[in-house]
C-alpha cells in the first residue's frame, strides 16, 4: 500500500497538477490550442524522441519485440472494439466513433510525461513509449483516420499525414547517429536537452487546456464500454499478449503502463471533424483522463509487481 501511495503521489498528483493548471490558464487567458499543440508536435515532441532514442541503449531485438506486441495488441483491441459495436448494434458514425475512443489512446500529451516520471533513470523504459507513441500516430492517421473518412478520404491523403510527422525523422535521426557512433557537440546537445525537458510540462498543460470545456452530460452505453474498454480490458489484453511473448523487465512493464492510457484527443477530433457523435467522443476523453488518474496508478503498481 506504501508503494501505490508513493505512486499516487509522486507520479499521479505531478501529472494532474500541471493538467489542472492547463484548464485554469485556458478559462482565465484562452490559450491558443493550435499554437500549443503545434509547439508540441513540431518543436518538443521530435526533441523529446530524439534525446530518448539517442541517449538509450534499446538494441533491435527491443524494438521488434515492442513493434510485435503493439501489432498483436491493437489488432485484437480492434477486433474486440468492431465485435463489441456489432453487438450493440450502434450505427456506422457511431461505431466509427466508438472504435477511434476504444483502440486509440493518449500516449502522446499523457503517456510521455508519465513514462518521464516512472523511467526518470531509465531511458530505455521512455524510448518504447516513445515507439509507442510514434506506433499510435501512425495507427491514428491509418485505422483512426480510415474509420472516420473511409469514404471521403483517399490514401494519399493518409500517406502525406503521415510523413508530415516531425517526430518520424527525429527517431530516425537519433538512431542513425547512434549507429555511426556520432558524438553531438554540446553547443548542439543543450538547446535539444534544454527543449526535450520542456516537453512534459508544455504537453500536460496543452492537455488540461484540451479538456478545459468539455463536458459530461450523461453518461450512455458507448461511452460507459469505451471507459471500460480504454482502462480495464486495455492493461488485461496487454497482460496475455506480454505474458504470450514471454516479455519481462523494463519492456514489460513499459508496454503494460503504455496499455492503460486514456483515449486519445485525436480521436475527438476526428469525430468533430466529421460529425461522428463528437459529443460522445469528447466525453470519453474527459471520463477516462479523469478515472485514469486512478487506473494508471493501480497499472503502475502492478507493473512493478508482475515485471
Amino acid at each position: 500500500m506504501g508503494i501505490f501511495y508513493q505512486i499516487l503521489l509522486h507520479i499521479i498528483f505531478p501529472l494532474f497538477a500541471l493538467i489542472g493548471v492547463g484548464i485554469c490558464l485556458h478559462r482565465l487567458l484562452k490559450l491558443s490550442l493550435s499554437t500549443l499543440s503545434t509547439l508540441t508536435i513540431y518543436v518538443l515532441l521530435p526533441a523529446v524522441c530524439f534525446v530518448n532514442i539517442y541517449k538509450s541503449d534499446i538494441s533491435g531485438n527491443l524494438i521488434g519485440q515492442t513493434l510485435l506486441f503493439l501489432l498483436l495488441f491493437n489488432l485484437l483491441l480492434i477486433m474486440i472494439s468492431s465485435l463489441l459495436a456489432k453487438v450493440n448494434r450502434f450505427d456506422r458514425q457511431l461505431s466509427s466513433t466508438f472504435k477511434n475512443s476504444f483502440v486509440l489512446s493518449n500516449s502522446g500529451n499523457y503517456g510521455l510525461p508519465v513514462s518521464e516520471l516512472v523511467f526518470s533513470s531509465n531511458p530505455a523504459g521512455m524510448a518504447i513509449q516513445i515507439i509507442v507513441s510514434i506506433f499510435q500516430n501512425l495507427l491514428t492517421f491509418t485505422y483512426g483516420f480510415y474509420n472516420s473518412v473511409s469514404a471521403q478520404s483517399s490514401g494519399k491523403d493518409i500517406v502525406w499525414k503521415i510523413l508530415k510527422l516531425p517526430v518520424i525523422y527525429a527517431l530516425l535521426l537519433a538512431v542513425l547517429l547512434r549507429w555511426m557512433h556520432v558524438d553531438i557537440p554540446d553547443y548542439l546537445w543543450k538547446p535539444i536537452k534544454n527543449t526535450s525537458n520542456a516537453f512534459s510540462a508544455i504537453a500536460l498543460i496543452t492537455l488540461g487546456a484540451q479538456v478545459a470545456y468539455l463536458k459530461i452530460t450523461r453518461i450512455s452505453r458507448p461511452i460507459v464500454w469505451i471507459v471500460i474498454g480504454r482502462l480495464v480490458l486495455s492493461p488485461c489484453i496487454a497482460w496475455l499478449v506480454i505474458f504470450g511473448l514471454g516479455l519481462s523487465g523494463t519492456i514489460a512493464q513499459a508496454l503494460f503502463i503504455a496499455s492503460a492510457f486514456p483515449t486519445s484527443r485525436n480521436s475527438a477530433l476526428l469525430a468533430l471533424e466529421y460529425d461522428n457523435y463528437p459529443n460522445v467522443a469528447s466525453q470519453a476523453v474527459l471520463l477516462t483522463t479523469i478515472l485514469s488518474s486512478i487506473t494508471v496508478a493501480i497499472v503502475i503498481y502492478l507493473a512493478k509487481i508482475l515485471f
